[in-house]
């Protein structure tokens, strides 16, 4: 049994009276009943009027018949403060005396909550509520629960602090106290009563785990300067960041209100806060569901193709590339914001993947569907395939975040075997290059090579060939089948990169050797896992 008593009177009274809507009284009396929140304005508003009535003597108290755990109390003790405290410096205002009931019920009915702005009254009814659900209707998600996000205005933290500092005063010449960390959070509070109306509308439950978020960003632009003070009492709290339009963020704000001291607060801020002709306004409505991942591995046929979109001082080079080719597909079935694409490693625009391709995943961000059989997968599958006979992939499949990172894990550890094609300027025969199958475990050091050395660090890297297997087709020309560590750059092992790796295959010869065609045979990651296509 949720109920009020006779300590709370104090706070009931002099909250009324200075304009603070029922909801908020409720949070100030430490009432952590939710159920209590949820009943209409209107019967709150009344039980309170009739709760100001009773004057026993006797700790009586008015119930509210709804069943709840028990909720925060104020603390009974004594404090040092005396009961001027708080207005030594004339920023308390005057109010009616607290045992001036009739006053405070006449003023009571209040149009904007002085503490609040309306965040508890025209925010919490049913008209609110469908405009925010059909928003998310209208948005066309798939979803099976949501989680609810409220930003508030910072300026509203700046006027609980002011009423809390008023009951604070009241309390203490009573001997009570009231803590501010005892104080029903105004965003707890609000999730308490729209948490169940967002529910029943949209047919789905409320969980704080669900990655679909329903979010709504309220704006006060009639108070949005209160906060300014705080900058020039705490100048250190307000820095500017790249991504924030205003340093008076909401962190920024509480931060700034647990260093200021008391006194000067009330120097600067109205306690009582002043009253507002009008409510919060909703600025933003939206909705996000969280990323959906895809993966699978890509075979590439083109020696004319980049695996991502080859743009060079803002001129894009080639028309296409391995990513838009997998992606645009994605992005159309999962109707997704955007995307981000990553592999097992990439090949040269020039270089072809063979044999069971490459493991590759995409991010898509904010995707309208989420729901995907494996028979509409092996149809996604197949309507990429049937797009382009540049690319083709297999083992499409809906992953978690984690498991890409199996993708990545030990990537340096990781074996890949390619086939290259080689010419000699010098002529050789078959015996010539036979000793290169016998070479096991040959360690290079690679310089960063000249071509990347605009996009990766200069450095020296150790990389393994493990194994190779020559097949001899002319006097200048022969084929070069290589196990090697992932990571090692194949084109500059073969021409030296003008002595940068060392040894190559034109020292191991002799002679000048250079790469004419390079072909990715198989990247040894043992991820996604293989389906029967």
């Amino acid at each position: 049994m949720s109920s009020l008593t006779e300590k709370d009177r104090p706070i009931v009274q002099l909250l009324l009276n200075t304009g603070t809507c029922p909801r908020c009284i409720l949070r100030f009396c430490c009432m952590g009943s939710q159920t209590l929140y949820r009943r209409p304005y209107k019967d709150l508003m009344k039980d309170l009027k009739e709760f100001l009535k009773n004057n026993q003597e006797k700790e009586d108290t008015v119930c509210f018949d709804v069943v709840d755990p028990p909720c925060k109390r104020i603390r009974l003790e004594h404090t040092d403060e005396g009961p001027d405290d708080l207005n030594h410096n004339g920023a308390l205002q005057q109010i009616p005396s607290v045992n001036d009931e009739n006053t405070a019920v006449e003023n009571s009915a209040v149009k904007v909550c002085n503490v609040c702005l309306g965040i508890l009254q025209e925010f919490c009814e049913v008209d609110f509520v469908k405009k925010v659900c059909q928003k998310v209707n209208s948005a066309d998600y798939q979803f099976t629960s949501f989680v609810f996000s409220v930003s508030l205005p910072p300026q509203l933290s700046v006027r609980e602090r002011a009423a809390w500092l008023l009951v604070k005063q009241e309390m203490g010449k009573l001997g009570l106290s009231l803590a501010k960390d005892d104080i029903v959070q105004l965003k707890e509070a609000y999730k308490w009563i729209i948490h169940p109306q967002l529910s029943e509308e949209l047919g789905v439950p409320a969980d704080g785990k669900s990655l679909f978020e329903v979010s709504v960003v309220f704006a006060h632009p009639e108070t949005d300067e209160e906060c300014h003070f705080l900058a020039m009492a705490c100048p250190d709290c307000f820095k500017p960041a790249k991504n924030k339009q205003s340093v008076f963020t909401r962190m920024a704000v509480i931060k700034a209100l647990e260093k200021i001291k008391e006194e000067d607060f009330l120097k600067h801020f109205p306690c009582p806060p002043s009253s507002s002709k009008n409510l919060c306004v909703a600025l933003e409505i939206q909705c996000n569901n969280g990323a959906v991942f895809v993966a699978g591995r890509y075979n590439k046929y083109s020696r004319n193709l980049p695996q991502t979109p080859w743009i060079i001082d803002g001129e894009r080079k080639l028309e296409s590339s391995v990513e838009e080719l997998i992606s645009e597909h994605l992005m159309a079935e999962f109707k997704a914001d955007s995307f981000n694409f990553s592999s097992s490693g990439r090949e040269d625009v020039d270089v072809r993947t063979l044999g069971k391709g490459r493991p590759f995943a995409i991010e898509l961000v904010n995707p309208r569907r989420i729901h995907f059989t494996a028979e509409e997968m092996k149809g996604l599958q197949q309507t990429i395939n049937n797009s382009s006979d540049k690319i083709q992939v297999r083992d499409l499949q809906l992953v978690t975040r984690s498991a890409i990172g199996r993708m990545k894990e030990g990537e340096e550890e990781k074996t890949k075997t390619y086939s290259a094609l080689i010419w000699t300027d010098k002529a050789i025969q078959k015996e010539d290059i036979a000793f290169l199958d016998g070479i096991k475990e040959l360690k290079l050091d690679q310089k960063t090579p000249l071509r990347v050395l605009h996009r990766r660090p200069l450095a020296v890297r150790c990389r393994i060939i493990h194994t190779m297997q020559s097949e001899y087709i002319d006097e200048h020309h022969f084929r070069l089948h290589l196990k090697t560590q992932a990571g090692t750059y194949i084109k500059e092992f073969v021409h030296g990169d003008f002595g940068r790796t060392k040894p190559n295959i034109g020292s191991l010869l002799n002679r000048t050797a250079d790469i004419l065609e390079l072909d990715v045979e198989s990247v040894d990651v043992d991820w996604p896992p293989t389906l029967d296509n």
